[in-house]
């Protein structure tokens, strides 16, 4: 799968990701870093790659309609969080994904839980 990492995370999210056999970009690394948020998706989206994030913005379907993506995966820890549960809550979704589509949908990933909203567009 293909991964576009917000500028939220760090090298070892990235590695993690690609570690598990998946060809992860980061905003960082594509010159994006402080790019208006509309941006950073339209850049996903033209790549075809999920959007990894932890900015709750993109948790709006009326403002980022996950639909014509590929998937928006918001990670979404409680409080200050540790880089051990911003690993656990990546394999999560990594886990996920082994047996779930996330194409056209926003995936909110909190610990021991995956929030799914679809599009009612898909749907008919």
């Amino acid at each position: 799968m293909r991964f576009k990492l917000d500028e939220n995370f760090g090298r070892s999210i990235q590695k993690l990701i690609q570690d598990g056999g998946h060809d992860c970009k980061t905003v960082r690394e594509e010159n994006l870093r402080g790019a208006p948020d509309p941006e950073v998706l339209e850049a996903a989206k033209e790549e075809k790659r999920i959007l990894v994030t932890m900015d709750h913005d993109f948790g709006n379907v009326l403002f980022y309609p996950p639909e014509k993506t590929s998937g928006i995966a918001v990670i979404n820890p409680p409080g200050r969080s540790s880089l051990e549960l911003l690993h656990l809550l990546v394999l999560t979704l990594l886990e996920a994904l082994k047996s779930r589509d996330i194409d056209g949908r926003l995936w909110i990933i909190e610990p021991g839980r995956i929030r799914e909203h679809e599009s009612s567009e898909r749907e008919g």
